[in-house]
């Protein structure tokens, strides 16, 4: 068995927080189980909270490659999993036309004429890996089962190869906007972890470590605002990430408080659709703030 990544709960946050990911203390928390059990780790959130970065993090931290299957619909066992080079396999055939069928055959189907995907490569060789398996739900509800081997015993079967067993496990992380409900068989594999937006006070921290030229003062302002766009029925209400940009932005801008000028000028930076706005222009008080 691989030795832990971690120590202890506070070890987790004190080494995510020097990649620049802090962690609330729920997320320290399972992190710290996930490594200590071998579990893989299946995150939900909503869009821009930093499921996807935890995986970088974990990835920094651990000096591990970071092998990342991006799932969307009609990602397939090729994409998935491996595939065999056509091309190659072809010219192979071509070169050896005096070979019977069952001599190019043993050829063909070997290891020179793989192309390994991502569940693939993740479960092969020694050095450490973290597997991310980004945005789960969009993914065919078939792709399920090739995770369920993955995940259950950390193998994968190549009919014409065998079983592939991992020497050394990766570090799993599936990440999930909740766009459909994932199977109770895949969910039973995973240590479960909800990342929602965070407090005013994390996010605060959050900003001023992600944009160091920001003063205190108009940190805190740029919580609250953010804070109050989030309290409103929108579309789309602002991410961490957009209230990093937004951030930046004002930084960039020169702008050391906010003022109604400042505010409806940049509003495009933190909402992506034009009732948005105009919702939050009609709405927003930052007297009230």
């Amino acid at each position: 068995m691989e030795a832990p990544l971690f120590t202890s709960v506070d070890d987790v946050s004190a080494r995510l927080a020097e990649t620049g990911y802090l962690a609330s203390p729920a997320v320290a928390t399972t992190v710290f189980l996930a490594d200590r059990l071998g579990k893989p780790l299946l995150v939900e959130g909503p869009a821009g909270v930093g499921k996807t970065e935890l995986a970088k993090a974990v990835a920094q931290v651990a000096e591990a490659r970071l092998v990342r299957l991006q799932c969307y619909e009609g990602v397939d066992e090729s994409r998935a999993l491996y595939e065999w080079n056509h091309a190659k396999q072809l010219l192979r055939i071509s070169a050896g036309r005096d070979e019977t069928w069952d001599e190019a055959r043993t050829d063909i189907f070997s290891e020179e004429f793989l192309l390994p995907r991502p569940l693939l490569t993740a479960i092969r060789g020694d050095e450490p890996k973290v597997l991310l398996i980004d945005e789960t739900d969009k993914a065919d509800v078939e792709v399920e089962g090739l995770l369920l081997e993955v995940l259950s015993d950390f193998q994968v079967t190549v009919p014409e190869l065998g079983t592939v067993t991992a020497t050394r496990r990766p570090f799993v992380v599936l990440t999930s906007n909740a766009s459909r409900e994932l199977s109770e068989a895949l969910r039973r594999r995973c240590l479960f972890l909800h990342i929602g937006f965070p407090d005013e006070d994390l996010e605060r921290r959050i900003v001023r470590l992600k944009v160091p030229g920001l003063d205190e003062a108009l940190a805190r302002s740029v919580v609250r605002v953010v804070g109050a766009l989030r309290a409103m029925e929108l579309r789309k209400v602002p991410s961490v990430a957009e209230t990093i940009d937004w951030a930046r932005t004002l930084l960039a801008l020169g702008a050391g408080t906010l003022d109604e000028t400042v505010v409806q000028a940049t509003l495009g930076v933190l909402l992506k659709h034009q009732d948005d706005v105009l919702k939050a222009s009609a709405k927003l008080d930052l007297d009230a703030l």
